[in-house]
């Protein structure tokens, strides 16, 4: 299936220790590769196919004074047909020396620069060559490292850093063969600042130590972009034997008490789809400039703070990515073109996990609001991008994290369970991520194991090829029944005929009756109306940021002054990206709210990670 890749070597290796921007733009020093173009993963430059990585141990020091991370990476390589060079993806990283096993030193160059995918390392290995040792650091252009000072942070008192690693970011703070269709275990010491504590996507310390040296251990093989590491102000509460919370002191508590159902998630999730294989799910509450909701990195969850609402309204988040740790990091897509493996079945897992806790009523809330988003993103997605399976060559895989992959793939599945029925759909699942367990897949091998495990062939009669390669939503859509949203549906009829909150009900309402009734107020909706519900329930200053989010789109659209200085906090302090890039697509469809935005983006830039703020440049541009 996966066509070896020919190998040219124009250029002999000439041995360097100079940096890798300086090498880049060296003709004289550089070693070309011509590579067949039906690889698999065409988001790799390495060679992972013939020379791959079995185990990586990092031996790095973080240093909060030059905002770089630097020392070692030493690569144990599998290199079974002895070939004589050894492939890695690097971005913006400075090289200083490659060796061997035994300290020899090894000769390295480069390949030709992707602007998108970095630059190519290339090291001559033969076949005594066991280990291959980096050292290098990062650059102030390593796209995966966000360094926030300590204003920045909840305690005001230390510094903080962490990585994002999906999905091509590995490469530019590890180099390594940052390809999901490769997994290696790894191991790490890392050495901070005195009175800071790290973490990573592996066995973690709980408490700080005197010797500012830690050392972790991750021994099941994962992807090299769930490698994760994040330093701060850190301590650790324990909410029962194999789960619990890492956040600052200040938010300790108060993020403990809205994880509190953690271990009974984790407990719903082993009935549904088995073992959960990974020994603790721990999370962590990272600054507001994270730019997703969360990351499922094996044994440590990363979390934005927005999702402490105080009410324990938005923990299905948490849910989502527990579910990760069976769709995506045990079993994982091996390419981007395939991240709908990775997203469609967590979002299916999620909602089973969030029904066996709070009841099918509260799913179906969650499921219907996913529905009208992914409605209202079919409207101005390019048709191509409206397919599972993706062609993402020459694109950025994170142009993938649409709601097709969530919410397309979520319905396909839905869509396979009202066929089968429940049962047995619940039975392949389970047989599905014990078979792969450990496994990278692609979107034909999985419907080839669905063929012959649960549909026999009904794959026409349930247009499965039209979900899976075809845009838009077939007519084969499960319906959702929401009881709950039509009597919301019935109080905005209500509040438009009467102009009054005289007859409105909401103190049983929960976060998602909230979301529903703001988003389906009717563009009709006047300032003088949006002050009336925001006198009556402080929607502008609420401490919820869904509700937040939500009521800033709406605001705009109405032009309602009133909201734009509490708009204006919230695009300052707030990194995450779901929230940021619909409010300033909005904000960008006027001018003079344009010119707002731009002026209110001097002062935000600078607090969201890479993620966030490559898409916002985009739209202000």
């Amino acid at each position: 299936m996966i066509k070896k890749i020919a190998y040219l070597i124009v250029f002999g290796f000439i041995m360097c220790s100079c940096s890798q921007e300086k090498d880049t733009n060296d003709s004289n020093n550089k070693t070309e590769i011509i590579m067949n173009n039906s690889i698999l993963d065409s988001h790799t430059l390495s060679n992972y196919k013939e020379v791959s990585i079995d185990h990586s141990h990092l031996n790095l020091t973080v240093d909060f004074n030059s905002k770089l991370i630097h020392g070692s990476v030493t690569h144990t390589i599998n290199n079974p047909n002895k070939d004589s060079v050894f492939i890695l993806d690097t971005k913006y990283l400075s090289i200083e020396a490659v060796s061997d096993q035994d300290g020899n030193k090894l000769d390295f160059s480069y390949g030709e620069k992707d602007d998108l995918l970095g630059v190519p390392l290339m090291v001559l290995v033969n076949s005594n060559t066991k280990k291959v040792t980096i050292a290098y650091s990062t650059t102030n252009k390593s796209e995966a490292l966000d360094w926030l000072n300590a204003e920045q942070t909840s305690g005001k008192d230390f510094p903080f850093m962490y990585t994002q690693g999906q999905s091509i970011f590995t490469r530019s703070w590890i180099p390594i063969q940052d390809s999901p269709g490769l997994r290696i275990t790894y191991s790490a010491d890392v050495t901070v600042p005195a009175g800071m504590l790290p973490v990573m996507s592996a066995a973690n310390p709980q408490i700080k130590n005197n010797t500012n040296v830690y050392s972790f251990e991750m021994n099941q093989p994962i992807p090299p972009y769930l490698i994760a590491l994040a330093v701060g102000d850190l301590q650790f509460k324990q909410i029962d034997y194999r789960t619990g919370v890492y956040a600052e002191p200040n938010m300790l508590e108060s993020c403990v008490d809205e994880f509190a159902d953690m271990g009974k998630m984790v407990s719903a999730a082993e009935e549904l789809y088995g073992e959960y294989d990974w020994e603790r799910f721990d999370v962590i509450v990272l600054p507001p400039s994270f730019p997703f909701g969360g990351m499922e990195n094996p044994k440590l969850t990363f979390a934005t703070p927005t999702i402490i609402a105080g009410d324990r309204s938005l923990v299905s988040l948490i849910a989502h990515e527990l579910a990760h740790s069976w769709s995506g990091n045990l079993v994982t897509n091996a390419t981007w073109n395939d991240f709908w493996l990775n997203e469609g079945f967590t979002v299916y897992f999620e909602r089973r996990i969030m029904e066996a806790l709070y009841g099918k009523d509260y799913t179906e809330m969650l499921a219907l609001l996913g529905y009208q988003d992914l409605q209202e993103e079919l409207v101005t997605l390019d048709p191509k991008m409206q397919t599972l399976k993706l062609k993402m060559k020459g694109m950025h895989p994170d142009d993938a994290m649409s709601d097709i992959a969530y919410e397309k793939g979520y319905f396909f599945l839905r869509m396979i369970e009202n066929s089968v029925g429940r049962e047995l759909m619940d039975g392949f699942l389970k047989k599905y991520f014990s078979d792969h367990k450990f496994q990278t897949i692609v979107t034909e091998e999985f419907l080839a194991y669905l063929e012959a495990n649960l549909i026999n062939g009904k794959r026409e009669s349930l247009k499965i090829d039209d979900w899976v390669y075809q845009p838009g939503l077939p007519d084969n859509c499960p319906v959702v029944d929401c009881k709950r949203f039509i009597n919301v549906e019935s109080a905005i009829d209500d509040f438009m005929l009467t102009n009054t909150i005289a007859n409105l009900t909401t103190t049983e309402w929960s976060t998602h009756e909230w979301i529903h009734f703001i988003k389906n107020l009717p563009d009709t909706v006047n300032s003088n109306q949006m002050l009336m519900l925001d006198e009556a329930f402080n929607l502008s200053s609420s401490g919820n940021s869904e509700i937040l989010a939500v009521w800033f789109e709406r605001s705009i659209v109405s032009n309602y002054q009133p909201a734009f200085p509490y708009m204006r906090k919230f695009l300052i302090k707030v990194g995450r990206r779901k929230f940021l890039q619909p409010i300033y697509e909005s904000l960008a469809k006027r001018e003079d709210h344009k010119i707002w935005a731009k002026d209110v983006y001097k002062y935000a830039r600078s607090n969201y990670h890479y993620v966030s703020f490559n898409t916002i440049d985009e739209i202000l541009k």
